[in-house]
C-alpha cells in the first residue's frame, strides 16, 4: 500500500510545492486548508488527474478546530500515516510597541501550538509504521527579522519542538525541519530596492522557489533515515551574510 503524507497549509505557495513533490514521488496525500477552497480544488484535480484515489483534501481551522480529529479524518483515508508536514503558517509584522495579545495567539498558535498538537495525535499513527515529522520552521528562527518579535519566537520555538519531538518519539518515529530563506516574497508587496538589498545579502544571489524546499522535504521523509532533529537550511547561503 502506498505511504499516506499530512501537510497543513497546502493549497498554495510552497504547501503545494510539498503536496506535488510528495505525490509524485508516490505518496497519497491528506492536503489541509482553512480558507483557499479554490485553489484547493483545482490542486486537488490536477493530482487527482494524474493518479485516481490519492488525494483527500480537508478543511480546519488549526487557531480553533479539533486538531486530533483533523488527524483521524486523515488515517481514516487510507488506514495508515506515515508522514505529517507542518507547513501552515501565518506572516505578518509586529513592531515591538504596537503587537497584540492577539497577533500573539494567532502567530503562536498557528507556527507553533498547532504542530505541537497534530504531531501529538500523529504520533501513534507514525510510531506504527516508522514514519516521520517535517517542520517547516525559517531561517528566521536563528537570526530574528526586525519589526517581526512574534513570529521569529514562533519560529524559534518550532524548531526547539522539532528536536524535542526528535528526543521523545524516537526510535520509531524521525522529525527533522527545513528552514528555507527567501523563496517567495511576502504576500504584503515589497518595493524593488528591498529585494534587491535582500538577494544582495544571499550568496547565491537568486531567489529560491518553493520545488527546493519541497525537494528537501522528501529527502528527509524518504532518505535521510539516520536523520533526526536535524534542521536542514534551504536559504541560498543567505545564513552565511551579515
Amino acid at each position: 500500500m502506498s505511504q499516506t503524507a499530512l501537510i497543513t497549509g497546502a493549497a498554495h505557495r510552497v504547501g503545494a510545492a510539498i503536496a506535488r513533490t510528495l505525490h509524485n514521488a508516490g505518496m497519497n496525500v491528506v492536503l489541509h486548508y482553512r480558507s483557499s477552497a479554490d485553489a484547493m480544488h483545482s490542486l486537488c484535480d490536477e493530482l487527482e488527474a494524474a493518479r485516481p484515489g490519492s488525494v483527500v483534501a480537508l478543511q480546519a481551522d488549526l487557531l480553533s478546530d479539533d486538531l486530533p480529529r483533523l488527524v483521524e479524518q486523515a488515517v481514516a483515508a487510507w488506514g495508515r500515516l506515515d508522514c505529517l508536514v507542518n507547513n501552515a503558517s501565518t506572516f505578518y509584522p509586529t513592531p515591538l510597541g504596537q503587537a497584540t495579545a492577539t497577533q500573539w495567539d494567532d502567530l503562536l498558535g498557528t507556527n507553533l501550538r498547532a504542530p505541537f498538537f497534530l504531531s501529538q495525535a500523529a504520533a501513534p499513527w507514525l510510531r506504527i509504521t516508522g514514519g516521520s515529522i517535517v517542520n517547516i520552521v525559517d531561517i528566521y528562527a536563528e537570526r530574528p527579522l526586525r519589526d517581526h518579535p512574534i513570529y521569529s519566537i514562533a519560529k524559534a520555538g518550532l524548531t526547539m519542538l522539532t528536536k524535542t519531538l526528535a528526543r521523545e518519539l524516537g526510535p520509531e518515529v524521525r522529525v527533522n525541519a527545513v528552514a528555507p530563506g527567501t523563496i517567495l516574497w511576502p504576500e504584503q508587496p515589497v518595493s524593488d530596492a528591498y529585494k534587491a538589498n535582500l538577494l544582495g545579502r544571499t550568496a547565491l544571489e537568486r531567489l529560491g522557489s518553493p520545488i527546493e524546499v519541497a525537494r528537501a522535504v522528501l529527502f528527509l521523509v524518504q532518505s535521510a533515515t539516520y536523520t533526526s532533529g536535524h534542521i536542514l537550511t534551504v536559504d541560498g547561503g543567505r545564513s552565511l551574510m551579515p
